[in-house]
């Protein structure tokens, strides 16, 4: 066992190892005991005399500083397990005649060159030059650490090592050092010993001729050396194997097995592949050089990458994508095809851009689940099948490639002109078409030379209004043709799509703003009457403004998500390159059309609300909301309990909310439009509100009590429409000014400048004097001298504006986050399900057109069951 020492003032030392049965080492500079395969087993160490010669007149070396030697006796003597041992050991070789045994006691720092020398197989430079020979980590002059491996397998090192100096025919350790060389008649099943049996001259140690022949032969098994048993099985296993592939021919068992060359034994068991069991891989069906392809391709990672690869070996060269398959075919791309096979299924398989790839036979240009079973084709030549075992048969239950019915009578002649890469009947098809035209699942397949027909009449329905389509049925449908494009189509498809989709809604846009402004009454001709634009009119005439407003806005966010996808995919594929760069580029410049459509509807948006607002706000500064016999209305009131006065601006108000309600435009965007309309009136009022001081008396008390009671009806019919937060933010600077007019005139009379300008914030230096130097105190009364501004802010009072400026809007910011169309599910309106059912069938009849007449058919039906 292994104990710990500590020397007084020192570092400890490891105490002595000895090894469980010992390690005996025959007579001094002769051969070694081989031994088995597993350390330590005391049945592998045997010995004959016949190949030692005797040498115990020669004095031991000294051993070197962590190697002990021990006589057998010494280690009995020793006591405990070690002891019991060597007994044991000592009597397998009572046959040895005369011959020295030793027993080296290794200890934990000891190294091979050490054990040999201590053993007396060689001297100490012989020894270390043995190792350096054989390049082996070991041979280096480091400690043998104890939390490493057992000793026991440094000392089979150097036994091993000896061993096959020994036999090795060409073996020379160092520069002078004896060569050992085996006898020329020896076989490779003597070199155990049995050849060896005749004691070389001199020796003196051996029996007689015969009397230890049987002894050698019982002992030969138990002194291969561990390369010969290894060497012995492999042979036993080649052979196993050859008969197994011969049992395999056709005939085997009824055919007489002659002689047959090694060679192509060697390449029939080469043949008999296993598959994993834990790891998904590809079976090759047809490769390209049947010398140099493989039968088995398995995946070691979840993303395995097929490919040519490439040569970064030039100075200044892009690096060589990384590939896990090398496929050497012409048309293989540097970096072909993409599989991830997760731990759950299914796979998923995406070709590079411009690679040659199919799916069970059909083209495939985007990302798609790649099943059990399933066949893919890599360029012109190459052909695997996807295996998982993993899944545990939990795939289909036949390949989706195969007939669906294999053994049933065909139904007919169109079984002859069945698709030869989905294994369908034309029946079969014509009924999952029928099913396709009329069902509910939202998606809408489309040819890219059908793209500008398709994407033109989606925009001219929107436009026209035609369809009876949901407020958001236009985004929805044109979202299915971006996401038709995207999983479907090639690569550099999508990004002239999305320019062909924006072009085509700019181009709408423009001409419904156009139609609104011929309508408008300036813009009628000479003699006509101005009619005043009501909220009803102007709600109708901006409901397509608003409506594609919505549209838009959601197509944007869907779009921006597909660019970040094809982005993330190609950056995590390694595909960044001058194509993606120019795809993104035209990619940016679709969604910059896009926002320039979304900034101009809500331009135009606001424009004529506020154009309709213009003449309904000074209501709020001129009507009395105190009429005889009429009662203020409370929070949440309808609009036609509201006072006279109000009821106008309140109108446009509520015609917007409905408006963007029925528009079903995005909450934000609802909040930014109500936001300007806010921020228009409050610098309205104010404006006008400073106009009216000047001229004549307006800024008393009784008056502006008046303005305020209709500023906060006003505001409560907000906050019961959900928008008092808002209105509550962008009235504030109105809201201040008339509280500064509804102070009485005695408290106002004792304020100064400063704690004036402390209550009234939001007002500006220039704002508060044209009130306060515009009060009515009374006749013949001024402003006291408390209100004069101080010399450091006179300046700010004389060339300060007194009046809002409407360019200090508030910008329009575009929403952030996930689209909200549902294109997941069935579609559950009816309208839209109804264009869905119409666009399909318009791509079935621009199809049929282009086939002869006498091969056109209308629309199939589906069989009733």
């Amino acid at each position: 066992m292994l104990s710990g020492e500590r020397k007084e003032g020192g570092s400890p030392r490891f105490g002595k190892l000895h090894l469980p049965v010992g390690l005996w080492i025959n007579s001094p500079r002769k051969q070694l005991a081989k031994l088995g395969r597993r350390w330590p087993s005391a049945a592998s160490v045997k010995s004959s005399s016949s190949d030692t010669g005797s040498r115990s007149s020669e004095p031991l070396p000294p051993p070197p500083p962590h190697v002990e030697l021990r006589r057998v006796g010494a280690v009995k003597a020793a006591g405990g397990a070690s002891g019991s041992r060597a007994k044991r050991i000592s009597q397998l070789f009572r046959g040895s005649g005369t011959a020295a045994w030793v027993a080296v006691v290794a200890r934990v720092r000891s190294l091979a060159w050490e054990l040999l020398h201590a053993a007396g197989a060689m001297g100490k430079s012989q020894a270390r030059s043995m190792f350096q020979a054989q390049g082996t980590a070991y041979a280096k002059n480091e400690m043998w650490e104890a939390s490493s491996q057992p000793v026991g397998y440094h000392l089979q090192l150097s036994l091993l090592c000896l061993s096959l100096i020994h036999h090795s025919p060409s073996l020379s350790v160092g520069t002078g050092a004896p060569s050992w060389r085996p006898q020329k008649n020896r076989s490779r099943a003597a070199s155990g010993g049995a050849a060896l049996a005749s004691p070389s001259p001199g020796s003196g140690s051996g029996p007689p001729a015969g009397s230890g022949g049987k002894e050698r032969s019982e002992n030969l098994s138990l002194r291969r050396s561990v390369s010969e048993l290894s060497l012995q099985g492999r042979r036993r296993r080649q052979q196993e194997r050859r008969q197994q592939a011969l049992s395999m021919a056709p005939g085997a068992a009824d055919a007489q097995i002659g002689p047959v060359d090694p060679g192509d034994f060697d390449q029939l068991t080469q043949c008999l592949i296993q598959a994993p069991s834990n790891r998904p891989y590809f079976l090759l069906l047809q490769g390209y050089q049947d010398a140099q392809d493989f039968v088995v391709y398995v995946m070691t990672r979840e993303q395995h990458v097929f490919g040519r690869g490439g040569n970064s070996s030039a100075r200044g060269a892009s690096p060589a994508p990384y590939v896990d398959t090398f496929l050497n075919a012409p048309d293989i791309l540097p970096r072909h095809c993409t599989v991830r096979a997760g731990p759950e299924p299914p796979a998923m398989v995406r070709p590079s851009r411009g690679a040659p790839v199919t799916h069970n036979g059909c083209l495939l240009l985007r990302e798609a689940e790649l099943h059990p079973g399933d066949l893919l084709g890599l360029g012109e030549h190459f052909l695997f099948m996807y295996k998982d075992p993993r899944s545990g048969g939990s795939g289909p239950a036949r390949p989706s490639w195969l007939p669906a019915r294999p053994g049933a009578t065909p139904p007919g002649p169109g079984w002859a002109f069945s698709c030869r890469l989905c294994g369908r009947g034309l029946q079969e098809r014509g009924e999952a078409l029928a099913a396709y035209l009329d069902g509910r699942e939202p998606v809408l397949r489309f040819r890219p030379r059908e793209e500008e027909a398709l994407l033109g009449e989606i925009v001219h329905t929107a436009a026209t209004g035609a369809g009876d389509l949901p407020p958001l049925g236009p985004a929805t449908l044109l979202a299915l043709c971006v996401q038709h494009s995207a999983r479907e189509l090639e690569l550099g498809h999508l990004p002239r799509l999305l320019g062909r989709l924006a072009r085509l809604i700019k181009e709408a846009v423009w001409e419904k703003i156009k139609e609104i402004g011929d309508r408008q009454p300036e813009n009628h001709p000479e003699g006509v009457p101005e009619v005043p634009l009501t909220p009803e009119a102007v709600s109708v005439e901006l409901q397509p403004l608003m409506l594609w407003m919505a549209n838009t806005t959601e197509l944007l966010s869907f779009v921006q998500e597909k660019v970040l996808e094809m982005e993330k995919e190609a950056d995590q594929e390694g595909e960044l390159g001058p194509q993606l760069c120019n795809d993104l580029e035209l990619c940016d410049e679709a969604m910059a059309l896009l926002d320039e459509v979304i900034m101009c509807t809500f331009q135009q948006s606001v424009y004529y609300l506020t154009k309709t607002l213009y003449s309904t706000l000074p209501a709020l500064l001129d009507s009395n909301p105190f009429t005889a016999g009429a009662e203020l209305p409370g929070p949440g009131a309808e609009l036609g309990a509201m006072p006279p006065g109000l009821r106008p601006t309140l109108g446009v108000f509520q015609a917007a909310l409905e408006l963007t309600s029925q528009c079903e435009l995005h909450p934000d965007l609802v909040s930014q439009t109500f936001g300007y309309l806010f921020f228009f009136s409050n610098a309205s009022l104010l404006n006008s509100l400073m106009e009216r001081g000047q001229g004549r008396p307006f800024y008393q008390w009784s008056r502006a009590v008046q303005i305020r009671t209709n500023l906060d009806l006003v505001l409560d019919w907000l906050q019961g429409a959900g928008l008092g937060d808002i209105a509550t933010e962008f009235f504030r600077k109105l809201s201040m000014a008339v509280n500064l007019l509804c102070v009485p005139r005695t408290s106002l009379l004792k304020a100064s400048w400063s704690s004036l300008r402390t209550d009234h914030p939001t007002l500006t230096p220039a704002q508060l004097h044209h009130l306060l130097s515009h009060y009515q105190l009374g006749p013949g009364r001024g402003p006291p001298p408390a209100w004069d501004p101080p010399s450091a802010e006179r300046d700010a009072v004389d060339t300060g504006d007194i009046f809002e400026s409407f360019s200090s809007h508030p910008p329009l910011i575009l929403p952030l986050g996930s689209s909200r169309l549902c294109l997941t599910g069935p579609v559950t309106d009816d309208a839209l399900h109804r264009e869905l059912r119409r666009l399909r069938r318009l791509l079935w009849d621009l199809e049929q057109q282009e086939l002869p007449a006498n091969h056109r058919h209308g629309p199939p039906v589906t069989t009733p069951p």
